[in-house]
């Protein structure tokens, strides 16, 4: 069976001087290799292709046989690795929180480990009988929410 960190390592190779990240990289048992990647702009099938391209010229079949998928860490994707929060500063996101709610706000930033959602919602003002719309912000770790993501605008 290949080697999760093995591919990691060829991946890293690819990645140095690029402005990609790897994503995650997972190996099923029977040698099924997909690997995920992002870039702050997007990223290119052409990249995919030569990504995948690299891995199978450091790979040797003869050896093993396996499935080669190179992708995108997608869309609509929760967020996996701290890059990925960072190049969403600015934008919409949806956050599930273990407690199972769920909130829409603008990525206000990332520090360390944890995030700052700002989100837009009624407050009780004291001395005014109705709610008021305010900007509140809410700060996570990352490993503390179910999952964050982008939240694409149709």
């Amino acid at each position: 069976m290949i080697e999760k960190n093995t591919v990691k390592e060829i991946v890293g190779e690819w990645l140095e001087d690029k402005d990609y990240f790897l994503v995650d990289v997972e190996i099923s048992q029977d040698d099924r290799i997909v690997v995920e990647i992002d870039h702050a702009d997007g990223v290119w099938i052409e990249d995919c292709v030569e990504l995948s391209r690299y891995i199978e010229e450091r790979l040797n079949r003869d050896e093993e046989d396996y499935e080669l998928e190179v992708g995108s860490a997608g869309l609509g994707q929760p967020f996996k690795v701290r890059q990925q929060w960072v190049n969403h500063i600015g934008k919409d996101v949806e956050v599930l929180t273990l407690e199972g709610k769920k909130l829409q706000g603008v990525l206000k930033s990332v520090d360390g480990d944890d995030f700052t959602l700002t989100v837009e919602q009624k407050v009780r003002v004291e001395g005014k009988k109705r709610p008021e719309m305010q900007q509140v912000d809410y700060t996570f770790a990352m490993d503390g929410v179910k999952y964050c993501k982008y939240l694409f605008q149709v």
